[in-house]
């Protein structure tokens, strides 16, 4: 079957690749705050004044399913001319999930292994940072968290505060775990220190895991962060007519004049990508 033959069935039923309707899109009011708090925390501003010299931002979430897979052969590793060989049956081990916490202007790293994902975990990895200096003393520490179960919403902010009285939750909207820096740790630990997965046993990933965090530390510099309040609004006006302009009232009633997007400069047709 031809390309072409296939971009015509395409065109007839008005089908358009790579367009999606923006899941975010309703929640704009809310979206909008949240993630102009976030923004400023990387360009280390506060409710519109800069952080202190005692004022840390950490961003943390977990990187669940990591399985050990034990592979029928071992792996072959590159020689000259042949790249590396990976068996591609193995059997599962059990898996890991990896909780990490990534100080995002000073560029230290923090995680832990454990058995499941869930609070209990995840405030053990809260324990394991707030415990250490300069958090404990901190005048505040801001935790960059996205919506989920073991950190979502109020819940988690009280629980936060009332065990450590100088850290604040700042909750990302949904769908924008994109914008959370510790996910470009976890891109990295995918890449660098997980692949290819051919461990022995589940004690074998966590030191791989572990013994990588120790490495990575070593040289880690804080990310260069360039998605700034400019780069959000533009991301927005990308959005389509029809969307905004069906959601314009609520975002009237929700939001001050001066905190709407100018409608008028959104350029049609036009579609916003989601990174999810």
């Amino acid at each position: 079957m031809s390309d072409s033959i296939v971009w015509r069935w395409l065109h007839e039923d008005a089908i358009v690749l790579g367009f999606i309707d923006p899941g975010f899109i309703p929640e704009i009011p809310n979206s909008l705050k949240k993630l102009k708090k976030v923004l400023d925390l990387y360009a280390k501003q506060w409710e519109g004044l800069p952080l202190g010299a005692n004022d840390y931002v950490i961003c943390a979430d977990e990187k669940t399913g990591i399985q050990a897979r034990i592979r029928k052969h071992p792996t072959a590793p590159p020689c000259s001319g042949k790249p590396m060989r990976v068996e591609h049956e193995y059997t599962r081990g059990g898996a890991w999930a990896y909780l990490a916490a990534w100080d995002v202007h000073r560029a230290k790293i923090f995680g832990r292994c454990e058995a499941k994902s869930g609070i209990k975990p995840f405030d053990k990895l809260v324990d394991q940072v707030m415990s250490q200096i300069p958090y404990k003393t901190a005048n505040r520490v801001f935790w960059i968290i996205d919506n989920g179960s073991s950190h979502r919403g109020q819940p988690f902010a009280k629980r936060l505060q009332k065990r450590w009285p100088n850290a604040i939750a700042v909750p990302l909207p949904v769908h924008a775990s994109w914008l959370n820096q510790i996910e470009i740790y976890f891109a990295i630990v995918q890449k660098k220190a997980l692949t290819p997965n051919d461990s022995p046993d589940l004690q074998a990933v966590q030191k791989r895991l572990l013994d990588f965090q120790i490495r990575y530390q070593e040289v880690a510099r804080p990310f260069s962060w360039k998605f700034t309040r400019k780069e959000l609004k533009e991301k927005l006006k990308l959005a389509t007519d029809h969307i905004i302009k069906e959601y314009e009232p609520v975002m009237s009633q929700s939001l001050p004049t001066e905190e709407l997007l100018s409608w008028g400069e959104i350029h049609a047709p036009s579609s916003v990508y989601v990174h999810t």
